[in-house]
C-alpha cells in the first residue's frame, strides 16, 4: 500500500493506477473513503486515464489520529499528492465534502490544475447563510454529530439511506454504511469545519473549467445551491440528474460516466 507523510509521520493512503491520458483525481465525501469511487475508477482506467485516489485523514486505510482534519488541511494532502506524483494538469474530482476539499486543492495548484469536477459538490457553502440560502443549519449539522456521539452505528446508517434518492440496491446502501463506520471520530469535525466555511471567493477565482454534476433531488446539498455555485464560476457547466440524490454516479452511472469522460476529453 502506498502512503503520503503528512503532520509528522501521520500517514494518507493513496492508490496511484498509471495511465497515458489526463490525470484525474478522485476526492470522496465526508465518512466514505476511495472505496466509493469503485463503480468510476474501473472505467476512468479503461479509458486511458491516469488515476488517483486516496482516503482523507480519519478516513478508510489512512491514519485516525490527526491534530488538524480541517477542509484546508484536507485539501493540502490533495495537493502535496498532486506534486509528489507529478501529475501534469490534474482534474480534481470531489464528491460531497470533497467538492470543498477539491475547491482547496485546485486553488493550491493554481495553474497546474487542469479541471474541476463537483460531483454533489458541498461548496462554496454547506449551512445557509443570510445572503445564501442553501443548505441546512449549523443546528442541522450539531444534531448529526450528537446523534453520532449517542448512537454512530445507526446515526451513520440513517445517512447511508438517505444518500441516494433514485433506486439502488440494500446491498449500495450497506456497502456505503460499512464505509462510513470506518470513519474514525476525529473524522467528525471535518463536517464541522465544512458547515463553518465559506469558498464564494476562492471558487469565484479560480480559472479552469468546472463542472458539475448534481443531483435535482439531493437531501445534503440542494441543487438551488449547485445552481448558484455555478453561477460564481466563470467557465462552468452544471448538469442536473432528475431525480436522483447525492451520488449521481452511483444512481445514473451510464450518464455520469458519458459527462465526466466528455469533460475529460475537452
Amino acid at each position: 500500500m502506498a502512503h503520503l507523510e503528512v503532520e509528522g509521520s501521520r500517514r494518507v493512503y493513496f492508490e496511484h493506477h498509471r495511465g497515458s491520458g489526463r490525470p484525474v483525481v478522485l476526492v470522496h465525501g465526508w465518512g466514505a473513503n476511495a472505496r466509493c469511487w469503485d463503480t468510476v475508477a474501473p472505467a476512468l482506467r479503461a479509458g486511458g486515464h491516469e488515476v488517483v485516489l486516496l482516503d482523507l485523514r480519519a478516513c478508510g486505510r489512512s491514519d485516525n489520529d490527526f491534530e488538524d482534519v480541517s477542509i484546508s488541511a484536507l485539501g493540502a494532502d490533495v495537493a502535496l499528492l498532486c506534486e509528489r506524483l507529478g501529475l501534469r494538469q490534474p482534474v480534481i474530482n470531489g464528491w460531497s465534502l470533497g467538492g470543498a476539499v477539491a475547491v482547496d486543492a485546485a486553488a493550491r495548484l493554481g495553474s497546474d490544475a487542469g479541471g474541476l469536477v463537483l460531483s454533489g459538490g458541498a461548496t462554496p457553502r454547506y449551512t445557509s447563510a443570510p445572503d445564501w440560502p442553501h443548505g441546512g443549519t449549523l443546528d442541522d449539522v450539531r444534531g448529526v454529530l450528537g446523534g453520532l456521539a449517542a448512537d454512530r452505528a445507526t446515526t451513520f446508517q440513517g445517512v447511508a439511506d438517505a444518500v441516494c434518492a433514485a433506486p439502488v440496491s440494500a446491498e449500495v446502501v450497506r456497502w456505503l454504511w460499512g464505509m462510513f463506520l470506518e470513519m474514525g471520530p476525529r473524522g467528525d469535525d471535518s463536517l464541522w469545519d465544512l458547515a463553518e466555511m465559506d469558498q464564494r471567493e476562492t471558487l469565484a477565482g479560480l480559472d479552469l473549467p468546472v463542472l458539475s454534476l448534481h443531483g435535482t433531488d439531493d437531501a445534503f446539498v440542494p441543487f438551488s445551491g449547485a445552481e448558484a455555485a455555478a453561477g460564481l464560476c466563470g467557465d462552468a457547466k452544471l448538469v442536473a440528474f432528475p431525480g436522483c440524490g447525492h451520488a449521481p454516479f452511483l444512481e445514473d452511472r451510464d450518464t455520469y460516466l458519458a459527462e465526466l469522460t466528455g469533460f475529460l476529453a475537452r
